[in-house]
């Protein structure tokens, strides 16, 4: 270890250091004292974190709404939901976080908007043509689940889910 402190001080004043072993112990007391800020760096902010599975292409953007209520959900995610993500898709792949979420009640609904208009298209009987999904795999049979079906306790720590969409 003190060879390696050796070569770092030497490294760092560009010249060659030679020191003995109370300056070997000083430095590395130096040394030592700026580690926890590396070691116990700390740890990201607890939040939902959210797989979304089955994403037939990667054309477009998934859209992913957290709602506490159950006004608007699902359909007004803009105007209703607590926070919204929009995320890039790579590789038929994406993941939403949100970070900093009190604990509560809450209900996700995700849509991939192939054709990036910030909507669920359907065609003229109401039938999606984008794909949707909603937590606890809710389903939407004659329409929109409602909040309950959807809902999931949040204690405020770190929560992985992972939301399959439907087309």
């Amino acid at each position: 270890m003190g060879k390696l402190i050796e070569r770092t001080l030497a490294r760092l004043s560009g010249q060659r250091a030679s020191m003995g072993p109370g300056g070997i112990a000083v430095c590395a007391v130096l040394m030592l004292a700026h580690l926890p800020g590396f070691a116990l760096a700390e740890e990201p902010c607890p939040g939902i974190h959210v797989s979304i599975l089955d994403i037939r292409n990667s054309t477009g953007k998934v859209a992913c709404a957290l709602f506490e209520s159950s006004e608007g959900f699902p359909k007004e995610f803009v105007k209703s939901a607590t926070n919204i993500a929009m995320l890039e898709i790579r590789e038929s792949r994406a993941r939403c976080h949100f970070l900093d979420i009190s604990p509560g009640t809450y209900a996700l609904a995700v849509i991939h908007d192939e054709n990036v208009d910030g909507k669920l298209a359907t065609n003229w009987l109401g039938v999606p043509k984008e794909g949707y999904g909603f937590s606890n795999d809710a389903s939407a049979s004659m329409g929109a689940p409602g909040f309950d079906a959807a809902a999931f306790d949040y204690d405020g720590q770190n929560l992985d889910m992972t939301i399959s969409l439907n087309y």
